[in-house]
């Protein structure tokens, strides 16, 4: 009997270690509008596991990249629970998600989302400065020149092509290492030679840190490099 629990802490262990890093259930998103409601997102259920590539693909307006931002806590559902790394996001409040996405989550946004007023160096300093992350100056550098922007570590993002900022927002999601990478039409303003550089990229550093990663994306290219694809059409999964 003395055994008991050490038995019991060793089977939960395992069950963590196996858990999906995303489970989705009854999720749904619905606003309104002139004629009442409308539903963005229909109640959808899935399961992403630890260390998988996902593809979230569909047409424009179908739902994917709503659904990207509840997978992430950026918005709130009409219904619905979503658990990441075994939290469940919603059950938690504006400032526990916050803390949650800074512990857990980076994010490649279509528009960039770099800070204006900050340095290429900079705008990747950020989240390990705010997590106090110690030797957060050459961590940012390191990872700047591993997206192969060493020589712009001084400039400003206006100063930057849309390329180079983009590699920019993929060094900033990627430098504290989270176990969970959601990117929102990543290649979506680029031109094709950039593109494919960020996407080399993207999964080339999913690789080596194993976190799991998440695309919104239109290009059936990118979705065929991921371990598995589900389709959005009208706020429904296909």
């Amino acid at each position: 009997m003395p055994d008991a629990p050490a038995a019991v802490s060793s089977k939960a262990a395992v069950a963590a270690s196996v858990a999906p890093a995303i489970a989705v259930s009854g999720l749904a998103k619905r606003v309104a509008d002139a004629s009442g409601e409308l539903t963005i997102l229909h109640e959808v259920d899935f399961t992403v596991q630890k260390a998988e590539t996902l593809a979230i693909v569909g047409a424009s307006g179908s739902g994917k990249s709503t659904l990207l931002g509840l997978l992430a806590g950026l918005d709130t559902p009409s219904a619905g629970k979503v658990v990441l790394d075994g939290v469940d996001i919603y059950a938690l409040d504006e400032d526990g998600r916050a803390a949650l996405r800074k512990e857990k989550l980076g994010f490649v946004f279509q528009s960039f989302q770099l800070l204006a007023h900050l340095t290429a160096l900079e705008n990747v300093m950020l989240p390990l400065e705010l997590a106090g992350v110690p030797g957060a100056k050459e961590r940012a550098e390191a990872m700047l020149s591993r997206v192969g922007l060493s020589s712009r570590l001084k400039h400003y993002p206006k100063y930057l092509s849309g390329g180079e900022q983009q590699r920019v927002a993929l060094a900033r999601a990627f430098v504290t290492e989270p176990p969970l990478l959601f990117a929102d039409e990543p290649t979506g303003s680029l031109d094709a030679a950039t593109g494919e550089a960020v996407i080399q990229l993207m999964f080339e550093l999913n690789r080596q840190h194993g976190s799991t990663l998440v695309l919104v994306t239109h290009d059936q290219a990118m979705a065929a490099r991921c371990a598995r694809t589900i389709t959005i059409a009208a706020g429904r999964l296909v």
